[in-house]
């Protein structure tokens, strides 16, 4: 009987968590499946009584997924691009990291913040990522979950705005244009392959994370050789993947971690604009020892909202491969960064 009401609770968690996905992804929210997933989870650890939470290897897997989605991101171009700046983009990518962590050692005036969870919240870019691995270095993964997405959220919204009204760029920007990948059969080999060796390689190697930096790994070389041959994780897949990573966050809240996420949010909106305008600011000095237009260091230092920022790139005649190269180095940067980050803050903590 309790197993049968076990299983009749998940069905309807999925089944909530995959409605609201969709109706997130009608109104074009990033990540769409994460905040299905955040919301269904979160309403059944307010509402239900005993608690429920996702098996571990089912959230292992999830990070292995987003893994390789990320890493599927490399592309010949993207390295070429930053052989070609690299001084100017390390530069910028640098300043980046420091912005994000003098934001997030702000985050620490809120009471109830640690460090660890006040950097990862603040980080700029890869909020994938970032909420994926966030439990396993020690972070508040419900806090770096919701003000990682705020921060996104905010940057979907206003780029547009900021892109037309301020750098001139064209209106009516497109949605990316998808790659023309082998298929899905290929896209499903291709995953399946970069989380077992992915997998393998992170226990072998006792690389942090290594759930979601092995495949990560292993995809961006298979993509970089030619080995992977246009092939990228399966939409369904990825939003399975997605999906489990938010129901994960949001089975885990409670009553007194919402309210300290209600309480955090004036200080994390305040620092959010204020990490935004600072990383504008260093798209303009990227623009200019780059010679690079001022839309395309905006767009290359946005803070967030990768897909958004490509589909405004495209539409606008931004130049995307810049645009792309710029993001994804900071993407990596900041998440194998990350690990380091949190042990560094975690000895600083406790000492």
């Amino acid at each position: 009987m309790a197993d049968r009401r076990r299983v009749l609770d998940w069905a309807a968690v999925l089944a909530v968590g995959v409605g609201v996905s969709w109706a997130f992804g009608l109104l074009g929210v990033p990540s769409a499946a994460l905040f299905g997933g955040l919301v269904a989870g979160l309403g059944r650890a307010l509402l239900g009584r005993a608690a429920l939470t996702l098996p571990g290897r089912a959230g292992t897997a999830a990070q292995a997924v987003i893994g390789v989605s990320i890493g599927a991101l490399v592309q010949t171009d993207t390295l070429r691009t930053v052989a070609e700046h690299w001084l100017p983009v390390l530069g910028v990518t640098v300043a980046t990291l420091g912005v994000s962590l003098v934001a997030g050692q702000l985050m620490r005036l809120q009471r109830g913040i640690s460090p660890v969870t006040g950097a990862f919240a603040m980080i700029a870019g890869g909020a994938s990522g970032i909420t994926a691995m966030a439990r396993d270095l020690g972070a508040d993964e419900q806090v770096v979950a919701v003000l990682q997405y705020l921060r996104v959220l905010l940057i979907v919204i206003a780029m547009p705005i900021v892109a037309t009204t301020v750098y001139g760029a064209s209106g009516g920007a497109g949605a990316a244009p998808a790659a023309d990948g082998p298929g899905w059969p290929a896209g499903l080999l291709f995953t399946v392959v970069c989380v077992g060796l992915g997998l393998l390689l992170g226990r072998l190697s006792r690389l942090p994370v290594g759930a979601l930096l092995g495949p990560l790994a292993v995809a961006a070389v298979l993509d970089v050789t030619g080995l992977a041959h246009g092939a990228s994780v399966p939409g369904l897949v990825e939003a399975a993947g997605f999906l489990a990573i938010g129901l994960q966050v949001g089975l885990g809240f409670t009553r007194s971690s919402l309210a300290l996420v209600g309480r955090a949010l004036p200080l994390a909106l305040l620092l959010i604009v204020a990490a935004v305008v600072a990383c504008a600011g260093l798209g303009v000095l990227l623009s200019r020892t780059a010679g690079v237009t001022l839309l395309d260091g905006y767009l290359a230092t946005t803070p967030g909202g990768l897909y958004a920022v490509l589909a405004t790139a495209t539409g606008s005649g931004a130049d995307a491969t810049f645009v792309l190269a710029v993001q994804v180095l900071r993407l990596f940067v900041m998440l194998f960064t990350a690990p380091l980050l949190a042990r560094w803050l975690g000895r600083g903590q406790r000492s």
